[in-house]
């Protein structure tokens, strides 16, 4: 199980938070997704097929801007 943290720019509200979720909940091999509106961030678990590119522009795809991230393993 791989973990990831993203710092994007600002979730303005719950609807967002939870179209987020919900695009990322339809990547094949993302297993937990958090949104933190108040740090401005989303922390992700995940396995293959999913990859780091795939989870960054599905979050793109949203119309955030992905500021930064931090890999765990």
């Amino acid at each position: 199980m791989n973990k990831i943290t993203f710092k994007i720019d600002g979730v303005r509200n719950n609807i967002e938070k939870q179209q987020i979720k919900n695009a990322l909940d339809k990547i094949e091999g993302v297993q937990e997704v958090a949104v933190d509106r108040g740090e401005s961030c989303i922390e992700i678990e995940y396995n293959n097929p999913a990859s780091v590119l795939e989870i960054k522009e599905c979050i793109r795809s949203t119309g955030l801007k992905v500021l930064g991230e931090e890999q765990y393993s």
